[in-house]
């Protein structure tokens, strides 16, 4: 059980009019993540598209912003999958900076839908394994 991590840029364009880095910009940081870890199990959502006609979608994201990021700052993002479930999955994510202080928290709720009927596909249960690598609880962290 493991966490992907890595790190994001801050651009002068992620920056708003206070000086720090926008909220919209976690959400594109959020769904980088996601397909950063779906990468790292050996996946593409392309693939899961294709080969069994699986589509995920967002149910839900909570971001907890905590400090903000400015320009100047290292953004280290951590991913994991903290819940699954037949046709969905829990992801929680957290930002640090460069002196390792958490700056933000957030957990997404992610459903496998089928592509022609749009309701929810059993046929995540293919790939729970995969998700398995990447599964810590709360009590793990």
């Amino acid at each position: 059980m493991q966490k992907l991590k890595f790190q994001e840029p801050v651009y002068t364009y992620h920056i708003d009019f206070v000086g720090h880095v926008n909220n919209i910009i976690y959400v594109q940081w959020l769904e980088n993540a996601r397909v950063k870890l779906i990468e790292a199990m050996g996946l593409s959502i392309a693939q899961i598209a294709v080969d069994d006609d699986i589509l995920p979608i967002i149910t839900e994201t909570n971001i907890q912003y905590k400090k903000p990021f400015f320009l100047s700052n290292e953004v280290h993002v951590e991913v994991w999958v903290s819940e699954i479930f037949n046709v969905s999955a829990n992801f929680k994510f957290r930002f640090r900076n460069e002196k390792g202080e958490i700056c933000s928290t957030a957990q997404q709720k992610v459903l496998f839908i089928d592509r022609a009927t749009q309701r929810p596909s059993r046929k995540f249960v293919k790939y729970r394994e995969l998700f398995e690598k990447y599964l810590l609880k709360d009590s793990e962290i």
